[in-house]
């Protein structure tokens, strides 16, 4: 049996983390497990995660996560467990020199001309460097990250709208992400690590490739205590009839008695 998992929010109330993710299943009926990532400024902090697993080949970032998202484990790793210096970068394991920004092994691959490639590198949102040496990825139910800075949550469409829709019922700001195309991890776990903001992104082709995020999933990276508001929110919206499936109404059924109940005061 997993231990008892409660943290602190943001306003100094315990936040029970066991509990938000049997709440966030039931509300999303979520097909991959919810997990958190935490930065490290020792390696040797990150060692002492209890049953942490240390790669024994190179990767990518993807990879990792997903080793704990479709996997369960809890992973760490150090620069040296990742393939070069984009994936180590975003997470701010390396620098952003010269070489890095030029972006120029993408050229003729992912861009036209070293301009377009230098604009892609300029335009991700990334942990700034010289503040850790470690990351780790765990199911966010094991406790084991003690809190996670993030959490990471794979969704479709549908459940996203939903999650976004809790963020949104108290407290409501418009939500404004972009898409930096190849690379889209620094517009989930970078953004939300660098900014501290709800992050959300369309999985990029390495993700999908090698971290094997499937087809219809989007991610979204934000805290546990955004996670927290989230779950409050959709829990007033299925009192409200608004809820996870959506139901068709029919195209070509007379729509004012569903706009009644969906949009009319309770």
């Amino acid at each position: 049996m997993q231990q008892d998992v409660k943290h602190a929010t943001s306003a100094g109330q315990p936040l029970d983390l066991q509990a938000m993710v049997a709440d966030l299943n039931s509300l999303l009926r979520l097909k991959t497990t919810v997990i958190g990532m935490k930065m490290f400024a020792t390696v040797a902090e990150m060692e002492a995660i209890p049953k942490v697993r240390r790669p024994n080949a190179v990767h990518t970032t993807d990879q990792i996560v997903s080793m704990a998202s479709r996997l369960g484990w809890t992973v760490g790793i150090t620069s040296d467990d990742l393939v070069g210096a984009q994936c180590r970068a975003v997470i701010g394991l390396s620098p952003r020199d010269e070489k890095w920004l030029a972006g120029e092994s993408y050229v003729g691959v992912w861009h036209g001309t070293q301009a377009d490639a230098q604009k892609r590198q300029e335009a991700l949102t990334v942990v700034p460097y010289g503040r850790y040496e470690a990351m780790a990825v765990s199911p966010l139910t094991s406790g084991r990250l003690d809190p996670p800075d993030i959490c990471l949550v794979y969704a479709t469409p549908g459940q996203m709208i939903i999650l976004i829709n809790g963020l949104q019922y108290v407290g409501y700001k418009k939500f404004e992400w972009g898409v930096v195309g190849e690379t889209a991890c620094a517009d989930s776990w970078g953004r939300a690590l660098a900014t501290g903001e709800p992050s959300l992104s369309l999985p990029c082709f390495a993700e999908r490739r090698y971290g094997g995020v499937p087809d219809e999933e989007m991610l979204m990276a934000l805290s546990p205590a955004h996670l927290a508001k989230a779950v409050e929110g959709m829990k007033q919206l299925s009192r409200n009839g608004l809820r996870y499936p959506i139901a068709p109404y029919g195209i070509q059924n007379d729509v004012r008695a569903g706009m009644g109940v969906s949009y009319g005061k309770k």
